[in-house]
């Protein structure tokens, strides 16, 4: 008995360090992922003149770049790396804490009508005549009104299970989506409906660090909060009886889980469009390589992220003369590997 204890002991401390490790090559990764692609585009920056091109911000150091390089790295493609960080790892983050949540791996971030919602909100704002920060604001509160919509209608059922509000999401997603197709046809098509699907393809080239700084705090404290009661998500997924007798407020904790998903996605998807398949594969991808322990997972789900999406948009952008749509090189990309991960776990579906 005390051998088969000290075996499954020295098996767990296994686990977490191959976690641990696995997490740090991928920090690691994103680190020298950052690094490459500030150089990658038009204008080739080597990478050790992007390092000193950085570090001189902060360090007097002889200038050994021209100023056109500058110009390039800190204006142009820095803050765009920044967001693909930001993006990609909170989209990452929305979609594993949605799948565990609702026990599903099939949900994604949009599944309570966050992305239409968005694009009903910058629609609205485009015609308008809105400026970027007007798109942004519209496009957030219109996010958040679908997914209100989603949660009163699934409380009018005496149900209150997972299905009820997933199904409610559909509800509302489609009734967006119809909205979004009006707007559509409504637009100027010279003007107005240019910039509508453009925004709906989802695209980094336009966001600066003052759209940054508009997102950045709500999304870092709910990703606080849900990397913070990721432990609890692992009870949820044992069983409503056993979350119970565990202490969880199951739909307390449901609740607050859906509104810090809903900020994150919301916030995101204000300043970068919509971005399909990224959320939904992701988190396969983290639990392929962590499992599905969700301290771990969540953490590895963010930081993946943030390196998938700076591979991504840096070959949106460099792989042809102009520019793909972001949401392009994810359906490309993204639909493959889903179906490779389905396919190598067909068993437990």
């Amino acid at each position: 008995m005390k051998g088969h204890l000290k075996y499954n002991m020295t098996v767990g401390e296994t686990q977490k360090n191959t976690r641990l490790i696995t997490l740090i090559v991928l920090m690691l990764l994103l680190v020298t992922s950052f690094a490459v692609c500030l150089g990658i585009g038009r204008v080739r920056v080597p990478v050790i003149q992007v390092v000193r091109i950085l570090l001189s911000n902060f360090f007097t150091l002889k200038q050994t770049w021209t100023d056109s390089m500058y110009s390039v790295v800190m204006v142009i493609r820095l803050p765009r790396l920044v967001a693909n960080i930001i993006v990609g790892s909170a989209l990452a983050l929305s979609g594993a804490t949605y799948q565990g949540l609702f026990k599903n791996p099939l949900v994604s971030p949009d599944l309570l009508g966050v992305s239409n919602g968005a694009g009903v909100g910058a629609s609205m704002a485009i015609l308008l005549g809105m400026s970027g920060l007007g798109i942004q604001i519209s496009a957030f509160l219109c996010s958040f009104l679908a997914v209100g919509l989603t949660v009163w209608i699934a409380s009018r059922f005496v149900s209150r299970d997972n299905l009820v509000l997933v199904l409610s999401g559909i509800i509302v997603s489609g009734f967006m989506s119809s909205l979004l197709s009006f707007f559509r046809y409504s637009a100027d098509p010279n003007s107005s409906l240019p910039r509508i699907v453009f925004w709906l393809m989802g695209s980094m080239a336009p966001i600066r660090f003052n759209d940054i700084a508009i997102v950045i705090i709500p999304i870092a404290v709910c990703s606080t909060i849900l990397i913070g009661v990721s432990w609890k998500i692992n009870v949820i997924s044992l069983g409503a009886d056993e979350a119970q007798t565990l202490g969880v407020d199951i739909r307390k904790f449901r609740g607050i889980c859906i509104i810090c998903s809903t900020i994150i996605t919301s916030s995101v998807v204000s300043i970068s469009g919509t971005i399909g398949w990224f959320g939904l594969v992701i988190p396969h991808i983290g639990r392929l390589l962590v499992g599905s322990v969700h301290e771990y997972l969540l953490p590895v789900s963010m930081v993946a992220g943030g390196v998938f999406m700076i591979i991504l948009d840096t070959t949106a952008r460099t792989i042809t003369a102009g520019e793909l749509p972001i949401s392009v090189m994810t359906g490309l990309i993204g639909a493959p590997v889903f179906a490779y991960i389905l396919l190598r776990r067909k068993n437990n579906f």
